[in-house]
């Protein structure tokens, strides 16, 4: 049963900036590739498992190690664009996070969001596969939301993808469960390749 804390962390009114960012998806649309929205959702999926939920983990296991995975997420976060968006997300959770739950913000660290929040999630007591479930869900409802807002698939068509990706979530979670620092991959280089030319768009409704 998913605790209150949980339902509030992923709400969307959580304050942490996620709806500014859409996962590279602004880039893909400017580029005139032909988008997938649903495959483009199931890539991302899956690299959240392998390349991200790690590193919450690892921040959730050992939370006085925070500074050490955090330089994991600098040294594997290789693209600036994605490294400036995971920054800003992870330092806003740790200003919301100290100002409204009085948990002490770490020292030393760069603030990257994975790191932050498995840290954060294992200070208020959030059980560990409902912090990696709760990330891998924000990270997928951010995506689908800058999809509807750019015009690529409607509200409704974006719910009913998000319905029939609920088994592919579950197996990312269970392949997240027993994946650490050193099994980190990228599955998905091409949309990452695309995120990184953010920068360079004439218009922008995104950050990232």
């Amino acid at each position: 049963m998913m605790t209150s804390r949980v339902l509030q962390l992923a709400d969307s009114a959580f304050p942490t900036g996620g709806f500014a960012h859409s996962a590279g998806l602004e880039a893909l649309v400017q580029a005139k590739e032909p988008i997938d929205v649903e495959l483009l959702a199931r890539e991302l999926v899956d690299q959240q498992a392998h390349g991200v939920l790690p590193l919450v983990g690892a921040a959730w296991d050992a939370p006085e190690t925070i500074a050490d995975v955090d330089a994991i997420a600098r040294a594997v976060t290789w693209n600036h664009v994605s490294a400036r968006a995971s920054r800003a997300q992870g330092r806003a959770l740790y200003d919301v996070a100290e100002r409204a739950f009085d948990v002490p913000r770490p020292a030393g660290v760069d603030g990257h969001l994975a790191p932050a929040f498995g840290y954060v999630t294992r200070a208020l007591g959030v059980a560990r596969d409902e912090a990696l479930a709760t990330f891998l869900h924000l990270a997928l409802r951010g995506a689908l939301s800058a999809a509807v807002r750019l015009g690529v698939v409607g509200p409704v068509e974006a719910q009913a993808i998000h319905h029939r990706l609920h088994p592919r979530l579950a197996g990312a979670l269970d392949r997240a469960r027993t994946l650490g620092i050193d099994d980190i991959a990228q599955t998905a280089p091409i949309v990452e390749l695309f995120q990184a030319t953010h920068d360079h768009l004439y218009s922008r409704l995104f950050q990232s």
